[in-house]
């Protein structure tokens, strides 16, 4: 039976060393099918962690989503989602250059700082 909130929740103490790097207990990685990479986020006061899903289908569906809102369609919005999908891994990048250097020097910055504003 697959892991969800719902069915059950588990919980196991773990180390962080001093260079902030945490193992995933081999139960969880194996139920929850990790492979190389891991997503991670803040949710209300504490970091949630979750195998990142071959397909970026979550970006694939916001960015087309996005596209067809704009009106694009056919051969025109399949050339205008590869464009954007090739955006995906440089941003991640910059997205975490930026949290490193926040969690080292302990500056705090906005979202509109991150993401620019939205108009």
């Amino acid at each position: 039976m697959a892991a969800t909130s719902s069915s059950f929740a588990e919980r196991k103490i773990i180390s962080v060393s001093t260079k902030r790097q945490v193992t995933i207990p081999q139960k969880f990685f194996d139920l929850l099918g990790f492979q190389n990479e891991a997503e991670c986020s803040l949710k209300d006061d504490g970091i949630f962690i979750r195998p990142v899903r071959m397909g970026g289908s979550e970006f694939a569906e916001n960015i087309l989503e996005d596209l067809i809102a704009q009106g694009y369609t056919g051969k025109e919005l399949l050339e205008k989602f590869r464009e954007q999908s090739k955006k995906i891994r440089p941003a991640v990048i910059q997205l975490i250059a930026e949290a490193d250097e926040i969690a080292k020097n302990g500056k705090a910055t906005s979202l509109d700082a991150l993401f620019g504003t939205e108009d």
